[in-house]
């Protein structure tokens, strides 16, 4: 039994669907096309930064984080599984400046995916505790999808189907709501085609790709193709790419990756939930963290990717001894 946002309807505006179990959180918002839940009407406006500003490559290491902007601060951060009070995040502290790749690694159920999915206000999980300050704004008051319009992206592990939904009339809805939302004009279909043809070399997928339903019979690699397709088309201050290297080739890796650095831009960051160095050695971190336990235990450079690859996360528990 799905259900549709009512700023959304099926007939005039993008698709949002919604399950009726809460516990898949499969929807695709108006505004971002993300699987968020959608609550309306939002409880306060937003200010809206322009996400819509062409896309170019840059390099943003060796910035001191002094002349950068602050982007996220999660302090203290613990939050329970909704249904069972089960707690996960143990007191989470992160600080991530504009232009900055950070990489947040940790053993299966150390709290990794649970942190990226309370950031984007996943309804399976309940803070219970602690701040996030995103772009200055109290983030934990914000509903999913005004997190998105605030410039929060996030790219999930196993991205939905949607049959009888093309890419590019989807893509060309979610990218007009968000331009309704910035009081910019429309892009009609023959505009939106000229907008988002060139963002399929950054992920080097066909033109073709475009009239295929939404993720239906994509293998892997294009799945996630077709997540860093929809950052390029949407934009974000923040992107969150959850095992976006998960069930990848070494090509289709090579091609994500090519295509998340071609995102960068010194004002815009990433965070990225992984197991392997393989990845971060494609995508240079500024920062790794190491998850344990619901808490970052350590932070560092690709280093620690390095001896993880070597010696597992033994190394690293033994260490905080």
């Amino acid at each position: 039994m799905a259900r549709f946002c009512c700023a959304c309807s099926p007939q005039s505006s993008p698709l949002t669907f919604i399950p009726k179990s809460s516990s898949n959180f499969r929807a695709f918002t108006c505004s971002a096309t993300r699987l968020l839940s959608i609550r309306t009407p939002s409880r306060r406006p937003l200010s809206l930064t322009a996400t819509l500003a062409t896309v170019h490559s840059a390099e943003a290491s060796g910035v001191d984080s002094r002349d950068k902007k602050l982007l996220l601060e999660v302090k203290d951060l613990t939050a329970v599984i909704s249904e069972s009070k089960q707690q996960i995040l143990k007191g989470v502290n992160l600080v991530v400046y504009e232009g900055e790749v950070h990489a947040v690694m940790g053993k299966n159920g150390s709290g990794k995916s649970t942190f990226s999915k309370v950031l984007v206000g996943h309804p399976d999980y309940e803070v219970t505790g602690g701040t996030v300050v995103f772009k200055g704004e109290n983030l934990l008051d914000m509903d999913p999808e005004e997190r998105a319009l605030a410039g929060l992206f996030m790219s999930f592990q196993s991205p939905v189907e949607i049959p009888g939904v093309s890419n590019i009339d989807f893509l060309n809805m979610a990218y007009n709501a968000q331009r309704r939302k910035l009081g910019l004009p429309e892009l009609g279909p023959i505009e939106f085609y000229g907008y988002i043809s060139p963002k399929l070399d950054i992920v080097n997928m066909k033109i073709d790709f475009l009239n295929r339903n939404v993720n239906e019979g994509f293998s892997g690699g294009e799945r996630k193709r077709n997540e860093i397709l929809q950052l390029a088309v949407l934009g974000a201050d923040l992107a969150i790419l959850d095992e976006i290297d998960s069930g990848l080739d070494i090509d289709a890796l090579k091609d994500v990756a090519k295509a998340v650095n071609g995102l960068l831009t010194p004002v815009n960051s990433v965070l990225i939930i992984t197991h392997y160095l393989r990845l971060l050695e494609f995508i240079k971190p500024t920062y790794i963290h190491v998850m344990e336990d619901g808490r970052i235990v350590k932070t560092g450079d690709i280093s620690i990717a390095k001896v993880l690859e070597e010696e597992g996360y033994k190394a690293i528990s033994e260490a905080q001894l």
